[in-house]
């Protein structure tokens, strides 16, 4: 694998939505392959087809490889896989969904195997999908079970990150699911996260509450002086710089968030919203894996499929931070690795009789 550029997967998504078009539009741009080496998993017949529509870009020309490892630096790399019999654009269809999964499930099999170095994933249907074989409320809980951890879904851009602890559950079920615990692990995998994958040394998280206002003393719940605030000072005694909890609609209308580094919501909507509206262009990273998944953050657009109308800025910007996170994670490993043999070698410098110890001279 190159050192220099790395492997990046792509998948088709939903056929019948806009990941071919965004991707597509992604691509055109000559200057995504001289950051990376880009491997795209979906059918060529599908892609021919949106190639064609998309009159206004410039047709980008794909080599046909078996596999990522047959794929070569300063070219567009496809992988043929998951065809489809009949493409009806805007329209959710259960072919399209097997079409969909078997993309991915390719491309995942080939990151797990080492051949690539991230994955970045378009929007599927997250009903179509649905069959014996694939049984998960979303790509985060694919990459949980596929690559192992506890994944957390991060939404990130230049100026903010949010957390989530639950993930794609119904309203009526997300009380029973926030626990001191949760909490804690979640707190951890974040802090991790924004120290290795994003850079930065001592992170700063702001907790939300669960109810409005902060259950306003238990008037409107006890969640928060029964489990939220135990485990914010219990992470804090631990050695995470975690604070709160915060009342959501507060704390971002105030622009408070943007004291912290990281904001941890307690449900899908309390983070997606407000972080949809400040970063537009976001991403959606899957924390706490051995492996980099990235993705747009936005869905499959069915309303808009096939039209040309796709933003590909989102796109864009899920390659450009699976890039960011792969080199972060390793120059971090690389920082961290045998931290007393490098200082000793640092007192030594500073201190002549260890380094007499340390050095000894020869005979």
């Amino acid at each position: 694998m190159s050192e220099q550029k790395l492997k990046i997967g792509i998948t088709q998504g939903d056929p019948n939505g806009i990941g071919w078009e965004v991707i597509l539009k992604t691509l055109a741009d000559p200057r995504i392959m001289e950051l990376c080496i880009p491997v795209i998993y979906g059918s060529a017949d599908t892609m021919g087809y949106y190639r064609k529509a998309l009159t206004e870009v410039e047709p980008a020309q794909f080599r046909m490889v078996v596999s990522a490892h047959e794929a070569r630096e300063g070219q567009l790399n496809l992988v043929d896989c998951g065809r489809i019999s009949q493409l009806t654009p805007g329209k959710p269809t259960p072919e399209a969904g097997k079409a969909a999964v078997e993309a991915l499930e390719r491309a995942t099999a080939e990151l797990n195997e080492g051949l690539l170095d991230a994955i970045v994933t378009a929007p599927f249907d997250k009903e179509t999908v649905q069959s014996e074989q694939f049984r998960f409320t979303g790509h985060t809980e694919f990459f949980g079970a596929r690559c192992g951890g506890e994944p957390m879904m991060i939404m990130c851009s230049e100026w903010l990150r949010v957390g989530l602890v639950t993930k794609h559950l119904p309203i009526a079920q997300i009380a029973s699911h926030i626990t001191r615990e949760k909490i804690l692990s979640d707190l951890a995998t974040f802090k991790q996260a924004l120290v290795s994958d994003f850079g930065i040394v001592a992170p700063k998280i702001a907790v939300l509450a669960l109810n409005p206002h902060a259950g306003d003393g238990g008037l409107l719940g006890s969640e928060e002086q029964e489990v939220i605030a135990p485990a914010i000072r219990e992470a804090f005694n631990n050695g995470i710089l975690a604070f709160g909890p915060f009342a959501a609609d507060g704390l971002f209308a105030s622009g408070s968030y943007t004291k912290y580094d990281g904001i941890l919501a307690m449900y899908h909507d309390q983070g997606l919203a407000p972080f949809k509206t400040l970063s537009p262009d976001g991403v959606n990273f899957t924390a706490g894996l051995t492996q980099v998944r990235t993705s747009p953050d936005h869905g499959t657009a069915f309303d808009i499929a096939g039209q040309g109308k796709a933003d590909e800025a989102s796109m864009r910007n899920a390659i450009y931070a699976a890039i960011d996170i792969v080199r972060n994670r390793r120059a971090w490993a690389e920082w961290s690795a045998n931290p007393l043999p490098k200082a000793e070698r640092e007192r030594s410098r500073r201190d002549p009789s260890i380094r007499e110890v340390a050095e000894p001279k020869s005979e």
